[in-house]
């Protein structure tokens, strides 16, 4: 015969307990993020919750107050990078923003909960498009004490990319002359500045709308490229920065003067023609950097660098942002507001 065992009151909840400390965690937390589940058109950047992520040892927690639009954030949506920054999908796109330090990883010694940074992600894990992100300590740096979360936010990739454009490719020196194309856009006006305050002679090219703007920034010599053609005002620059590619690029190899550098962001130079004019050459593409932090901070703590934010958008309004700053014809730079900012 069968033994019928009859558990009591004080058993079922022994068994219980033990199931449930012994159960998965069910109670992940969550976070308000952008998410592409698919490549394509501002239709796949979809406002959805998302697990928060958490810190790994070598990692910061960041709670997001502020993100940047990046006119490469659109190229990201469409695929077209997707081997280059060997993004995965689902991914939370978004390159730089800024907020506050949330929590940290056991390896984390310069920075702690409650330090308000700004941050430049690579987008091999996720980016600043929501309310948390992570990001290792070299692409984390403690904010500018004199300039909002938004203003912050606006600085990262652009104006790391001015600077190792400028300075660590370009080896721009005090008296030089740089032509910047695409001067009022992200990257230009932060170059502007920065050549300023390195003691170079600045000449950058925009809209006629923008003029003023570069003007102001600095430039010693503005030309509108609707007017006239920069190869009939310009002649042995030492350094061009090119942010706009193609027949720009093409064109400016001319006025280099012999020993001279082009540095692109937007394209690859053509060696050839680099040869026949004996000049130099460089394509890059920015990466946090500590000491780019560092010599960022720097010069906004001195006054010598100021972001110009020109519109802001919610979080959700994010396709909008990206809608805008597609038409290249942007004025400094686009912001998501991703929290309500605490007192900077």
């Amino acid at each position: 015969m069968k033994k019928i065992m009859i558990a009591t009151g004080a058993t079922l909840l022994a068994i219980a307990t033990t199931l449930f400390a012994q159960a998965p965690e069910t109670t992940a937390k969550k976070m308000k993020a952008i998410v592409m589940h698919q490549y394509g058109g501002p239709e796949v950047l979809r406002y959805e919750e998302a697990p928060r992520p958490e810190p790994n040892d070598d990692q910061v927690l960041i709670k997001i107050m502020a993100a940047s639009v990046n006119p490469v954030d659109v190229a990201i949506r469409s695929g077209k990078y997707a081997e280059y920054f060997h993004t995965t999908l689902p991914l939370i796109p978004g390159m730089d923003a800024a907020g506050v330090v949330e929590k940290v990883g056991s390896k984390i010694k310069r920075l702690k909960p409650g330090d308000p940074v700004y941050a430049f992600f690579t987008l091999r894990g996720e980016g600043g498009y929501a309310e948390y992100a992570v990001a290792r300590e070299n692409e984390v740096a403690p904010k500018p004490a004199t300039i909002s979360f938004e203003e912050a936010a606006a600085v990262p990739a652009v104006g790391s990319t001015a600077w190792q454009a400028l300075i660590d490719a370009g080896h721009l020196q005090a008296d030089q002359t740089v032509l910047i194309h695409g001067g009022s856009g992200g990257v230009g006006h932060m170059a502007i500045q920065i050549a300023r305050a390195r003691g170079a002679r600045v000449i950058a090219t925009a809209s006629s709308a923008n003029q003023d703007f570069m003007r102001k920034l600095g430039a010693d010599q503005t030309i509108d490229y609707a007017k006239t053609k920069f190869e009939d005002a310009v002649k042995d620059v030492d350094l061009v920065l090119d942010a706009v590619g193609g027949e720009t690029l093409e064109r400016s190899y001319g006025v280099v003067k012999k020993g001279g550098t082009i540095v692109t962001i937007a394209g690859e130079p053509d060696q050839s023609a680099l040869d026949a004019h004996g000049i130099r050459g460089v394509s890059i593409s920015a990466a946090p950097k500590s000491e780019t932090f560092a010599e960022l901070t720097r010069l906004i703590e001195a006054g010598k660098l100021k972001p110009v934010v020109t519109k802001l958008f919610p979080l959700a309004e994010v396709a909008k942002a990206q809608e805008q700053i597609a038409t290249r014809h942007t004025t400094g730079k686009i912001v998501l507001q991703v929290a309500a900012s605490p007192k900077s």
